[in-house]
């Protein structure tokens, strides 16, 4: 009974959604995602292991690579969105509904840009796969963890069922930290000569945390204003979804930045 209900809960979700994604890669069946979520938990359990009795991958070059890629991505996804909401005189910043019916270019254009954020979360998975090989395993926390995870997940929820819309906010935000993000790691892989250069990162963790503060006002906003109840659905989920994140990354900042201890962490974690 309980394997019958799971398989005609699944036909359901397959069969559901935004009929503009359907034909998107890895968004109409979600085996994908739940397949590449649990074989990140596996790298991430078993990973550490399998690197215990082997020496550390040494990827400086792959790592500057990587970064800059990420870097340019980020920039890319932030100026598709911008140009799809911000310069788009029709579209409704703070309340934009999901009509499904609506294919016009703009349109397109953000959905198309929302699921190119979605997939630059399975791309992201390789954070944690160069912290494996370089056996950083201080750096695969339960809040790095958390993050990826539950951003792949969530981000394929909203590109399966309200794509572009007023879904656009945290993934505009997002990208713009990542851009900073990505540019820091790019910088500390060069070498430890650059640390020097590198004394903001606790301001980059206190911008992500901003982030977090201002989706939560935004989703506030629009559980309030806006009458689409699919919308309103997954802005309640956002809600809980950005104080969870706030509080792991102000744990992190607490930890990190505002003991000895932590300064010392902080520092070796950019190596």
């Amino acid at each position: 009974m309980v394997l019958q209900g799971l398989v005609a809960y699944y036909n359901k979700v397959r069969s559901e959604g935004d009929p503009r994604t359907k034909d998107y890669l890895f968004v109409n069946d979600p085996k994908y995602v739940i397949m590449a979520a649990l074989l990140y938990l596996v790298m991430v359990t078993v990973g550490p292991k399998f690197m215990e009795s082997r020496k550390a991958l040494q990827l400086r070059g792959l790592l500057i690579v990587y970064n800059f890629f990420s870097v340019l991505l980020s920039l890319w996804m932030m100026w598709e969105m911008f140009a799809s909401t911000f310069l788009n005189p029709e579209f409704n910043l703070t309340c934009q509904s999901n009509v499904e019916s609506d294919t016009s270019p703009n349109t397109i254009r953000l959905v198309d840009a929302h699921w190119w954020y979605f997939f630059s979360k399975l791309i992201e998975f390789s954070d944690t796969f160069f912290f494996v090989v370089r056996k950083k395993n201080n750096q695969i926390s339960f809040l790095h963890t958390y993050h990826h995870v539950s951003m792949l997940l969530l981000q394929w929820l909203l590109v399966k069922y309200v794509p572009g819309g007023a879904s656009y906010f945290g993934n505009f935000l997002n990208c713009f930290i990542h851009s900073i993000m990505y540019t820091y790691y790019m910088l500390a892989a060069v070498g430890p000569h650059m640390h020097k250069y590198l004394w903001w990162k606790k301001y980059l963790t206190k911008m992500q945390m901003s982030q977090f503060v201002l989706i939560f006002f935004y989703c506030s906003n629009a559980i309030h204003a806006c009458k689409d109840d699919i919308n309103n659905t997954f802005f309640w989920i956002h809600w809980f979804y950005m104080i969870s994140l706030f509080w792991l990354f102000n744990h992190f900042y607490q930890t990190s930045y505002n003991t000895k201890t932590g300064d010392k962490e902080a520092i070796s974690k950019q190596e």
